[in-house]
Parts: structure tokens; C-alpha cells; sequence
């Protein structure tokens, strides 16, 4: 708390650079800790995660209530029974019992984004530079406003402008290899296919690739059988002349990490349809041949150094790390960071230099072992596997048997 001239004591004030996931967590938890909070975000109209799914973990669940996120589990996804593997001709492989909740992007934002009141968030507001003071930190944006708080935090993303101001090294990494993503209509899929998919979490494993997919809510958030959609996300090597061709658009120009869907190449697409009818279980072939707008996401990991950036800055989410999407945990990690933050502060209540540095110590251990698992869970779609243990490594994981019980789980991440 502070003071005011008349002696009236103030509420601390937050300014929170980002306004997707990791920053609606900080922002929601820290006004029910007692912050004023505004949040400010680059886009000028409201966000949209491509329809992309998240799997959901008890953690993801204790952090929503403790936002004031008042929901039962079964309104904020689809349920599935288990896992299971499906061979190249179609048939079952592998079947692990494993009840789940799966849910969309898009769903869960607006679930923050609703509970946080209209006015503490900004949009059309990009960062130009921060202003670091002893006890407060200042936001600069393009637009010549400013904001102050006694704590800024960089919630700003794999490409964080807070980061890149205060740690330029810290930049992520492409590692070999992509994701073909894309939703299609339950309701467009033929009845054996969804009689195989519609009720699991789902893989097929081509050799040195992965095909997994599940279900999620349909249009207007529809958790109904028959009006869900199906989520898939198709790893694949590609090296970094693959990549570049990947991302040359329909006018030949050359995107570096990212591509527009409308913007990919319609030979591209149909190239990858061709390689799904030749690799995929024919379900899976069903699902990418069907899939509207699929699009093409770089796998890249991210690590830094240290998360207090100066005295009254920190950053989380991923402006901070960001794992590869196999252990499914970039929105509960999000949600994680942000609480640990609130907690540390309320540790440390007379003592914020405290509080940051006990968050920062918390957080970066568990950055690094979620990268570290990550990074094993992915090794075999790398194009280069270098030494004799990641061989070993990539070989464990390409078993139904561990596929099913590894990916997207909590197990295996120590600290």
C-alpha cells in the first residue's frame, strides 16, 4: 500500500503489458489480492487463438476458481474417456483409459476476458519502452500515452517487447520441425470416424512424426455430441529450407516463423492432404482432408535467464518460456506464473524485492523442467538427434504405450 497526501492509504497498482492469457491471469488475481490493475494489449480489437485447443489439468482448474472464474469443469470443455493409437490401416493400436477435459482457446479467454471489467483493459496500445525506477516502473507506448505501477509485468508473449528490451539474448529457438493444425465440424465427419475419435484424445504415428488430435466445443461454444469440433495438430520435420518454403506466401513472400492461413500456398496444402492419405490413419486422413483453414505453426522453444528484469519488472507466461506444445501445459504454465507471483507478493507484503526474487527462484525452476521435458517428449521429430541418449530418449517416446501416457500429462516435470 501506499499514502496519499492526506494520509488516505492507496492500493498498489499493476501495469500489465499483454493482454492474452498470462496477463488476464495476473490481472484477475491480483485485483482479488487487493491490486488496481489495467491491462494493455497491442491489438486493437479483441483476440483469437485460431480455434487452437488446450488440454486441461486439475492445476488449470484450482487457478480459475481462484480468479473468480465460477464454473464447473464440464462448462469449460469436452469431455473425452481416454487415449488411444491408431495403426496406419485405421485399427486400434493402443488404449489407455484417461478421463479428460479439452477445451478451446477461444472458450477459456472469453471466460477471463468476461470476469475482468471492461475498463482496466486497453487495446490498440503497443509497447515502445518501459521505465525502470527504483520502487515503480512506467509503460510507453506508440501512441505517446503512459501508465505507471508500482509492478510492471511483461505478459507480452513469445516475441515480448518487455523482454527484448531488458534481456536481447533471450530469443526463441525453431527447433526442426512444425505443426499443421486445423478444426473440422463433427457433424462433417463420416460415422465411423467419429465412432474412432469423437470420445479420445487420439494419435497416429507416422515414422519420425505425430498426428494427435481431440474434440472441443463447436461454434458458439457448443459442448453438444454432434455440434462439437474435432482439434488436430500434425507434427512433421522440417528443416529450415522446408520451412522457408512453407512460409513463402501466395505472392512469394517470405515469412519468417509465422504465416497468415490465408496467405499459404494452395499447392502446399494440397501436398500436405496427399501426404495424410498416404501416412495417416484413414480417420486422420478424414479430418485434414476436411479441415477448412488449417494452418502451420513453427515449434519453437524459448528459456531466460532470469525473470526480474529490473527492480519493479518481471515478465511470465511466455514472454518468459515457452515449451513445446507436447506437454500441453502453456495456459496452466501461464495461469501457474501468475499465481506464483500473487503468492510471493502476499509472502512478502512490506517487501516486494523479496516477493520478486522468491517468485523469480520458483519460476525458473519449473520453466526449465517443462522445457526439459518437452524437449524429450519432441526429440524424435527432430530432423538432427545428435547424441546416443537423445536417440535412446526418441526411441521410448515413439511407443503407443508412452505416447498415450506422456503427452500433455503433468508427470515427468521436476523441478
Amino acid at each position: 500500500m501506499g499514502v496519499t497526501g492526506s494520509g488516505r492509504l492507496t492500493r498498489p497498482r499493476a501495469v500489465v503489458i499483454g493482454g492474452s492469457m498470462a496477463g488476464l491471469f495476473s490481472a484477475l488475481l491480483l485485483r482479488r489480492a487487493g491490486w488496481e490493475v489495467d491491462v494493455f494489449e497491442r491489438a486493437g480489437r479483441e483476440l483469437s487463438g485460431r480455434g487452437a485447443g488446450i488440454v486441461t489439468h486439475a492445476e488449470l482448474f484450482r487457478i480459475l476458481q481462484a480468479a473468480g472464474i465460477d464454473r464447473q469443469a464440464a462448462e469449460l470443455g469436452v469431455s473425452v474417456v481416454g487415449r488411444r493409437v491408431l495403426g496406419a490401416d485405421g485399427a486400434i493400436i493402443g488404449d489407455l483409459a484417461l478421463p479428460q477435459i479439452l477445451t478451446s482457446w477461444g472458450h477459456l479467454y472469453g471466460l477471463l476476458r468476461d470476469a475482468l471489467p471492461a475498463a482496466c483493459y486497453h487495446h490498440g496500445r503497443a509497447l515502445s519502452r518501459v521505465e525502470a525506477g527504483p520502487d515503480a516502473a512506467t509503460a510507453h507506448f506508440a501512441d505517446g500515452s503512459s501508465a505507471t505501477g508500482d509492478l510492471l509485468i511483461g505478459a507480452d508473449g513469445i516475441f515480448s517487447a518487455v523482454r527484448a528490451q531488458f534481456s536481447p539474448e533471450a530469443v526463441p529457438n525453431y527447433v526442426g520441425y512444425i505443426a499443421w493444425r486445423g478444426l473440422v465440424d463433427e457433424a462433417a465427419l463420416t460415422p465411423e470416424t467419429r465412432e474412432a475419435l469423437l470420445d479420445h484424445f487420439a494419435f497416429a504415428l507416422p515414422d519420425g512424426e505425430q498426428m494427435l488430435g481431440y474434440p472441443v466445443a463447436g461454434a458458439g461454444n457448443a459442448l453438444a455430441r454432434g455440434q462439437r469440433r474435432f482439434n488436430f495438430v500434425w507434427y512433421r520435420p522440417a528443416a529450415d529450407t522446408a520451412l522457408r518454403d512453407l512460409l513463402t506466401d501466395i505472392d512469394g513472400i517470405a515469412h519468417p516463423l509465422s504465416i497468415p492461413p490465408s496467405r499459404i500456398r494452395p499447392a502446399i496444402v494440397a501436398a500436405m492432404r496427399a501426404d495424410a492419405r498416404r501416412l495417416l490413419a484413414p480417420q486422420f486422413a478424414e479430418v485434414v482432408e476436411k479441415a477448412e483453414q488449417p494452418f502451420i505453426q513453427a515449434i519453437q522453444d524459448l528459456e531466460t535467464p532470469r525473470l526480474q528484469l529490473a527492480r519493479r519488472v518481471v515478465i511470465l507466461g511466455d514472454a518468459a518460456f515457452v515449451a513445446r506444445p507436447h506437454v500441453g501445459m502453456g495456459v496452466t504454465k501461464a495461469a501457474s506464473d501468475a499465481q506464483s507471483l500473487v503468492d510471493a507478493l502476499a509472502e512478502h507484503p512490506d517487501d516486494r524485492d523479496a516477493a520478486l526474487a522468491a517468485f523469480e527462484a520458483t519460476r525458473l525452476r519449473y520453466g526449465a523442467a517443462v522445457i526439459r521435458r518437452a524437449r524429450e517428449l519432441g526429440a524424435y521429430m527432430q530432423a538432427q538427434i545428435l547424441t546416443p541418449e537423445e536417440r535412446a530418449m526418441a526411441e521410448r517416446h515413439r511407443r503407443p504405450e508412452a505416447v498415450m501416457a506422456e503427452t500433455a500429462v503433468a508427470t515427468g516435470i521436476a523441478a
